[in-house]
């Protein structure tokens, strides 16, 4: 996927190694790094770092939005991003759709710390193709959010164009989607392409950066696609008990995430 370059981790132990319907699933126990779960040979989650991708894919559009109701996480069978949703007392309903029931069992036996999401009483588990799940939802969610592998294997499909026209019409007016939005060293050609066929369908569309040392070249990320107003500024600040309680995210790197690098904003489409 990333020809003439590599991440490695050392492994102290393997935990589990097995093969789903749609790709073959491993959990180990690294030296430095905590659990690692493994889809298809790509580094998902660690438990050092997971924080930063969980925190910045939930909280830039939840902040962004002044009232959220209900949210629906595609993918992120792992439990993370429904952690962070689900700091968030004024939501009163989050649903999850997540293709791989493997994933979501094995987050459960073997990263806790993330999957305990699961556990909230206004968490729905939906095992199906979240294509297919949003096509018969129109104008339901406040937030959306689309925690993907990368554009390959199960995951290709949530890159392609009908699955933004379906995410569109599944939001509610003055909605906001966010999307793994792949690394800005790497994958600018995708993400260009993505907002182009996105305009037809959102209002606002920003790229915001995360730092995150095991995915490729450290960074990773959000798409923020709006039915409403940009989501540069956050509309809503965290409590002082969540101010604390959180490990990345900030109002202050709320706004600098969607500070691009040059080279980045030149092989970007103009957005707003």
């Amino acid at each position: 996927m990333w020809p003439g370059q590599s991440m490695s981790l050392e492994i102290e132990e393997v935990l589990y190694e097995g093969k789903s319907d749609f790709q073959k699933v491993q959990v180990f126990k690294s030296t430095t790094y905590g659990t690692v779960l493994v889809l298809d040979g790509v580094i998902q989650v660690t438990e050092r770092d997971e924080f930063a991708y969980q925190e910045m894919m939930a909280h830039l559009p939840l902040f962004s939005h002044p009232n959220p109701k209900k949210v629906l996480v595609i993918g992120g069978g792992d439990g993370g991003v429904l952690r962070e949703v689900a700091r968030h007392p004024c939501i009163e309903r989050i649903d999850i759709c997540e293709i791989d029931k493997m994933v979501v069992d094995v987050s459960k036996k073997y990263l806790k710390g993330m999957s305990r999401g699961y556990d909230d009483p206004r968490v729905t588990l939906y095992v199906q193709d979240g294509y297919q799940f949003m096509l018969n939802r129109k104008n339901e969610y406040d937030i959306i959010v689309v925690d993907s592998s990368d554009p390959v294997g199960p995951a290709e499909v949530l890159f392609k164009e009908p699955f933004f026209a379906a995410m569109a019409g599944a939001l509610r007016e003055g909605g906001i989607a966010a999307t793994q939005g792949e690394c800005m060293w790497l994958h600018t050609d995708v993400v260009a392409t993505v907002i182009n066929f996105s305009r037809k369908y959102f209002k606002s569309i920003d790229y915001a950066s995360v730092s995150i040392p095991t995915y490729p070249c450290g960074t990773i990320g959000v798409l923020c696609l709006s039915k409403g107003v940009s989501c540069r500024t956050p509309t809503r600040q965290p409590s002082a008990q969540l101010a604390t309680d959180l490990k990345y995210y900030t109002s202050e790197v709320h706004k600098a995430a969607f500070v691009l690098p040059a080279f980045v904003q030149r092989a970007l489409p103009k957005t707003n």
